[in-house]
């Protein structure tokens, strides 16, 4: 290329070919390391930068990266603003602009001070829903087990046979999240003799994203789809299985390793059911409430859904690249405020549709009578 030196030969590089030192270099699995081997000299940075070390370190890393198939700078746009006279000259700078968001994202996502979060945006769907939308899967956004005197939680429906799985999917906050914990309660059926928990035996976690952003209509925006859709989603990592407690408290499932999360959305796999329902002798599974601890890598990084395939393309802040390495509140980072407090307005305006869509039925049923005990409710519910 135009812009290389001939320089004297003084290392292995020089010495041995393409593949072979690039071979050696894969045993570097530390974003460090790939600074310091670009930092000995102007031919090394070559070599680093002109075999994508960093986006190969990358999807060794984190393989959840393998569908991206470009990268754009947001301040520059798809290609670098450089004068070039010759093709090498854009190649060149295409190059440096990729290792560039590709070291900035390992920095990230290894070094980032920012505390986890809960980063669930809304429910997508649930595989099945006994009494919809009573039980419907958005009452799993709810942290307590009522919302305005009623019982809350999802619950599938019954059945005869205890090792049908059932699915719920979550679309997540805007943005590339780092996932290192899921966290599921499962529901106590207080209103029942005996108070049964509706646990599963097993729960397993999957993370991708959309085939296509139009495999999903608009009406998720508001009350989710009662009914598998996993035919609609690409899944990029599945975790392994996690032994569930039939205890009715918040149980964390730490993941062996922090999983990206590019695509935006999780789904959890319930495996095997343990309670039977006393009324019809069928086992169900419920739950009470889901929330996803993760860093967000947003506003520094951001992926978009390319058409008609599904592709990724990974979108690239270099401004706000300090915002994710350091632990700023806030109130110093105004995309993530408005990005929590949009979370916080969606969830309570699908908790309050859900409401009025029970409301507006004939036949209510699961109401809670008032009392005087600490959270002014009732443990009987009344026709």
């Amino acid at each position: 290329m135009d812009h290389q030196k001939n320089e004297t030969p003084n290392s292995f590089i020089d010495w041995l070919e393409t593949d072979v030192s690039l071979y050696i270099m894969g045993f570097l699995d530390d974003p460090a390391d790939i600074a310091s081997v670009s930092a000995v000299s102007s031919h090394w940075r070559r070599f680093v930068i002109e075999n994508g070390l960093a986006k190969q370190l990358c999807l060794k890393t984190f393989p959840q990266l393998s569908g991206v198939v470009g990268v754009v700078n947001a301040t520059e746009g798809t290609t670098n603003s450089v004068a070039v006279k010759a093709s090498s000259a854009v190649e060149w700078a295409i190059l440096k602009r990729d290792h560039w968001a590709y070291a900035s994202l390992l920095q990230a996502i290894l070094k980032s001070k920012v505390s986890p979060k809960d980063c669930i945006a809304n429910a997508v769907s649930a595989s099945s829903t006994d009494n919809y939308p009573d039980e419907s899967v958005v009452n799993t956004l709810n942290p307590r087990d009522r919302f305005i005197r009623r019982a809350s939680y999802w619950s599938s429906k019954g059945q005869s046979n205890p090792d049908v799985p059932e699915m719920l999917v979550y679309k997540l906050s805007a943005g590339i999240w780092v996932i290192t914990e899921i966290d599921i309660q499962p529901f106590e059926a207080f209103f029942q003799m005996g108070k049964p928990i509706y646990s599963a035996k097993f729960v397993r976690f999957r993370m991708g994203h959309l085939k296509s952003p139009k495999v999903i209509g608009d009406d998720l925006q508001y009350l989710p789809l009662q009914k598998p859709d996993d035919d609609k989603f690409v899944w990029t990592y599945t975790s392994p299985q996690f032994p569930m407690t039939q205890e009715n408290c918040l149980q964390p499932f730490k993941l062996p390793e922090p999983i990206l999360c590019t695509g935006g959305y999780m789904q959890i796999e319930l495996l095997g059911r343990v309670q039977r329902q006393e009324i019809d002798g069928l086992f169900y599974i419920c739950v009470c409430y889901v929330r996803v601890l993760g860093r967000p890598l947003f506003p520094a990084f951001d992926m978009e859904i390319l058409e008609p395939n599904g592709e990724l393309l990974l979108k690239f802040y270099p401004k706000n690249l300090n915002c994710v390495l350091q632990n700023s509140s806030r109130d110093e980072i105004p995309e993530l405020r408005h990005l929590e407090e949009k979370m916080l307005w969606d969830r309570i305006g699908l908790l309050e549709d859900l409401l009025r869509g029970i409301q507006q039925r004939p036949n209510n049923v699961l109401a809670l009578e008032e009392d005087d005990d600490e959270d002014g409710m009732d443990a009987d519910l009344v026709p």
